[in-house]
Formats: C-alpha cells, structure tokens, sequence
C-alpha cells in the first residue's frame, strides 16, 4: 500500500460485537447464581435478624461508595475508549482511583471514629446491640476497597474485557467471601464472623482486580503517566452521571435502610434482611441488564464515532434479545415465588412471597426496556440523562409516601411496589429519549414484537408455576421452574429475526436456533 494512502476505515460496529461481548459476560455472569445460593446460607448461619443487621450496614456502605466515588465506574466507560493513546488510557485510571479512592478512605475513617453515633440509628436485635458499634467500625474498611475493585474493573471493562473482570467480582469474591464466613462462624464468629469475611474477600479481590488490571494497563506507563493529562475529562464524565448512580443505588439500597428506620428493634433487622433477599434472588433476572450495561455503554461509544445508524442498530438488536431472556425468566421465576422464599426459610410469608414475584415482575420489564440507558449515557448530552432517573424515584417516592406507613398493605410489599415502580419508570423514559432526544431510531414493529412474544411467553410460565404452589415440594418446584424457564427462553429467542439469532454466532448455533 503507498504510504501516502488513507488507512482503511476501520469496520462497521455491528450485532456481532454485542453478541460476542454479551456471550462472554452472561456466562460469567451465571456466577451471580453463587451469590444467591450464600444468602439462605448465611441466613441459616446467623439468623434473619442478624442477618439484617449486615444488610443494613452494607446497603449503607454501597450508597457511600456510589457518592463519594464521583463516578469514577462510569467516567471510564466513556472515557477510555475515546482515548487516543495507552498513555491517555493510563492517566484516566489513574485520575479514577486517586478522585475515587481517596474520599472514600476519608470517609471510611469518619464512619469508624462516629460508630457510637451512628449506632443509634440502626434498629437491631437485642442480642446484636452489644456487637453494633464494633460492626460499624469494622465494615468501614469495605469502603474504601469495594471502591478500588469498582473503578479497577470498570477499567477493564472499559476495554471491552468483560468475562475476566465478572468471574472475579462474582464467582471468586463469592466463594471466597462464603467460605471464610462458614470458616468464622464454626469458630464461634457469629455475624461478625460475616463481616470479616466480607472485608478479608473484597481485600483479595481488590489484589487480584489490580494483577489483572495490570496485564492491560502496562504498570510502568501508569506508573509514570501524569493524571492530570485526563482528570478534568474524567471527573466531567464522572461527575456528569453521578446523580443517575446515586439514583440507581437508592433502589436497591435505600429501602433496607428505611424499613430498618420504620420498624423497631429485630423487626426492622429483619425486614431489611428480608428485602436483601427478595433483591439478590431478583438479581438473577437482573443480571440480563447488567450484562446488557457492560457491553452496551464501550461498544455504543465506539460506534458513536461512526455514525447513530450503527448505534441504532446495537441497540435494536440488544433490546429484542434482553426482551427474548429476561420476561420469560422474570414471570417464570415469580410464579414460583414461594418455593424460592421457602429456601430462605420463608415459605409461609405472605408479605415476603407477593414482594418477590412483584420485584421479579419489575425486573424483567426493567431489563426489557433498560438497554436504552447504557447507550443514551454515552451519546446523549449529560442533562438528559437525569429525566428517567429523576422521574423513576419521584415515581418511587410519592408511591412509597402513599403507600408507607399506615396502609393496609404490609411495608415489605409497599416498599417493593414503590420500588418497582420506579424502575419500571426509570427504564421506561430513555427509550423515548433515545428516539426523540438523541435521534437512534430502531424499527418500532420488531420492538413491539419482541417484548409481546417474550411478555406471553412470561405469562404463561407466571401460570404454570402458580398452579404448582402448593401441590409439590418446594425443591421440586425450583427444578421444574428452572426447566420451565429455560425452554421459555429457547422459545422466545426461537422467534427472533433471522439476523438477530444468526448474530448469536456460537450460541446461536449450539441452541439451534438459527
């Protein structure tokens, strides 16, 4: 080629990049199954009430970091894959853990030294009140490293590395963290055996988070690269999506914390544990979105600096394939929910039965819908991405006034239903602002196709499992549902567009389904 000629245009970002990218991290992903198999079993291990007491020190811990991190997980989802060197890309990383990082640990060392303080807001059990204060003061060191492991694997997957980054934080993080606290608690540990065992697997995960980083981020040019050169696009990446974070992370981890406010002494404990538990075994379903997330936000502002035909073709083709997965699962998995509260010993709760299947409901539309936010977050303007967030916990808020105290309705549920309305709400908005706002157009009768089939599939399912309640053993019913839904799922993806399931590539064809 004459050295005078333009370098070829580089190829077209297409369907097959999500496929690749989405294969590799929901495999991972699967991971999260190990997640929710360790919570009946710390439930069993400390009790429901001491249990909560974890539930609402952490769910506080994960509302700081999202804060005082700036928003440095996102800032490098957008800004890494713009940049123009591997110098460029290790000055951002480096910007991201010190504007990260560092306020966090501040904030960690006031939370130890006001733990008497902050003790008298927590409502726990009696037998736990004595252990409270040293819980808070322990847990305070998680900051600070659940910090560092969010921004050094979102530097990962800022690169498009998404499968390593997820078998650490779920698969590694969780067995380690489960074993140490059956470790801590046949020695006599008690809940503070969880909470060490918390501490100690984020510590090795933080280690091995920043082994990995290292193999793409060459230590000696970050050792060397001047953070100055990219903190101001970093923190106005960070900063811009801050408040949609924080928004994000009061639905998940607001509502154990009110409940534990609400209600006093082991009640409150236990109301926060119980909505710990509806909200991981909802993360199953929840998992199709984040998979979605991980991969959209990189390839989307790759294909951003091409043209908004091929933003709008990714994510055509991601929002049919989430609607394919996550409405048959999602309503198959509520049908059952009463074989899946049994497995926390929770079986005969009405209240904790209607939570679940109405979380699972909203999670499945939740993640039907919510493949527009990851892309409107990298080619919209910063603005417009606060609506939907907005909105969602405005939505959330007024039902959760209404609803929460003094309705008939039990708070559990109420909490849950404003909850799920907000997400519902929230996921729902950036579809039209993606339409009408930032120009990406997808064909509106294979959208509506789409979520219907995947929808009737769900309903049915939802019946099926239903009619079992009650009739079989709880185990036997989790082994049905879990037959029940993969076949929905086949068969939703089954009616996908040809292009669609040939993009699956490998997937696609070890499922027959192209």
């Amino acid at each position: 080629m004459n050295p005078t000629d333009p370098s070829p245009a580089p190829p077209p970002i297409a369907e097959r990049h999500v496929a690749r990218g989405l294969g590799t991290t929901l495999l991972a992903r699967i991971g999260a199954v190990v997640e929710v198999i360790a919570q009946p079993l710390y439930v069993a291990m400390f009790g429901l009430a001491s249990y909560g007491l974890y539930a609402v020190i952490w769910a506080a811990i994960n509302l700081a970091e999202n804060v005082f991190d700036l928003g440095m997980t996102s800032a490098l989802q957008r800004v890494v894959p713009q940049a123009k060197s591997e110098e460029e890309e290790a000055a951002a990383l480096k910007a991201a853990l010190i504007a990260g990082v560092v306020p966090c640990a501040i904030v960690a060392v006031i939370a130890a030294f006001s733990a008497p303080s902050l003790a008298g807001l927590i409502n726990v059990a009696e037998d736990d009140r004595a252990i409270l204060i040293p819980a808070i003061q322990l847990f305070a060191i998680a900051l600070p490293l659940w910090a560092m492991v969010e921004i050094l694997t979102s530097a990962l997957r800022a690169k498009q590395l998404f499968g390593p980054e997820i078998r650490l934080r779920i698969v590694w993080e969780q067995l380690i963290r489960l074993a140490l606290a059956a470790i801590l608690f046949a020695a006599g540990f008690g809940i503070l055996g969880l909470i060490v065992a918390h501490i100690l697997s984020l510590g090795v995960t933080a280690i091995l988070a920043l082994r990995l980083a290292a193999r793409h981020y060459p230590p000696a040019l970050f050792l060397r690269s001047d953070p100055r050169l990219m903190l101001r696009q970093t923190l106005a990446a960070g900063l811009s999506v801050l408040p949609t974070s924080i928004i994000g992370r009061l639905f998940g981890d607001a509502p154990p914390l009110i409940l534990n406010a609400l209600l006093p002494g082991a009640a409150g404990a236990s109301a926060a544990g119980l909505f710990l538990i509806i909200r991981k075994v909802a993360s199953i379903v929840q998992l199709v979105r984040v998979a979605f997330n991980y991969v959209l936000a990189p390839i989307a502002s790759l294909a951003a600096a091409h043209d908004m035909a091929q933003v709008a073709r990714v994510y055509g083709f991601a929002t049919r394939v989430a609607a394919s997965v996550a409405l048959p699962l999602a309503f198959t998995m509520a049908g059952a929910a009463a074989a899946l509260m049994a497995a926390f010993g929770a079986g005969n709760s009405q209240p904790a039965i209607v939570a679940l299947a109405v979380m699972l409901a909203a999670r499945g539309i939740e993640a039907a819908l919510g493949t527009a936010l990851p892309v409107l977050q990298v080619v919209a303007r910063y603005r417009d991405q606060l609506a939907a967030s907005l909105t969602g916990l405005g939505v959330a808020g007024l039902i959760g006034l209404w609803l929460i105290p003094g309705s008939a309705i039990d708070d559990l549920v109420a909490m849950v239903l404003a909850v799920s309305s907000g997400l519902v709400t929230a996921a729902a908005i950036p579809v039209a602002q993606l339409r009408l706002q930032a120009g990406v157009r997808v064909p509106v009768a294979a959208f509506v196709r789409g979520i219907s089939i995947g929808g009737a599939l769900g309903l049915a399912g939802f019946a099926i499992m239903a009619a079992l309640t009650g009739r079989i053993f709880w185990p036997v019913q989790i082994g049905l549902m879990i037959a029940n839904a993969l076949l929905l799922v086949w068969f939703s993806l089954r009616t996908l567009p040809l292009g669609d399931r040939t993009a699956l590539g490998s997937v696609g064809r070890a499922l027959r389904l192209a």
